[in-house]
């Protein structure tokens, strides 16, 4: 879900092969590129280690939930030091919008399944103080070059980009962003996690696990991580994903689906 151009994939590529050899555990990367579906991809009893986004598996009960691994540690401010993200509200560099504008402007959303690209916004649109009872929506967007894409062609004014994969663009590709300004923040969210597959063995778990939640004291880990933006992996939180289909919950309440 963060391969946002080849440069990038090729530092999640190397991220995995770190993973292979210091876990022991053989792993086949596999190329899962946008649009087919990402739970196509959840569904796969052989997952090794895969990014899952926090809403989708929040709404899984425990019996049908892969396992998890671990959760990132951003090095951007917005983190604090923990495993949460944050989406961005953006527009145009050369558009006269301030915070202000926000309640009438026109929104774009991701899919529905996805905290950052759908919920986030929603959530943020809903505590704005001057809003109508019906925000101007556009959307199926897919993902964040979907929705950079929809506002270079003017077809919306503001859009959430999950903080995460703004950072990545930023320190790769800042021409992918160069046209985009930062309007606001949202609150923040536990990260997607890294999961495997709930069929893989205990034994195969914890030796990713392991090997992930200790690869910042790793030479190679570290640097990797670095070039990705991380510090860490973290245990993930389970009780905090599970508060994410109640933020939802309110949210429809507030405002219906967009």
């Amino acid at each position: 879900m963060y391969n946002l151009s080849p440069r990038i994939s090729t530092l999640w590529d190397q991220l995995f092969h770190w993973l292979a050899d210091r876990s022991g555990v053989e792993l086949e990367v596999i190329a899962h590129a946008a649009p087919a579906p990402l739970s196509e991809l959840w569904a796969r009893p052989d997952m090794g280690a895969v990014f899952m986004c926090g809403f989708p598996f929040s709404q899984l009960s425990p019996a049908e939930r892969p396992q998890p691994l671990a959760a990132p540690v951003s090095l951007a401010d917005w983190a604090n030091g923990q495993p949460v993200y944050t989406s961005h509200i953006v527009a145009a560099r050369d558009k006269q919008l301030t915070e202000a504008d926000l309640a009438t402007a026109r929104w774009g959303w991701t899919v529905r399944d996805s905290q950052s690209g759908y919920n986030a916004p929603r959530e943020f649109f809903a505590m704005l103080a001057n809003r109508p009872s019906a925000a101007q929506t556009v959307g199926s967007l897919l993902n964040p070059r979907g929705v950079v894409d929809a506002i270079r062609s003017d077809t919306i004014d503001v859009g959430a980009i999950d903080a995460y994969a703004f950072q990545l663009m930023a320190m790769h590709e800042p021409d992918m962003i160069a046209p985009l300004r930062i309007v606001a923040t949202t609150k923040p969210a536990p990260f997607p996690l890294l999961v495997a597959a709930r069929q893989q063995s205990a034994d195969i778990v914890d030796a990713l696990r392991a090997a992930l939640l200790g690869a910042h004291q790793d030479t190679e880990g570290s640097d990797i991580l670095a070039s990705l933006g991380l510090s860490a992996f973290a245990k993930p939180d389970v009780a905090a994903y599970d508060q994410l289909p109640i933020r939802a919950r309110a949210i429809d309440a507030a405002l219906g689906a967009w």
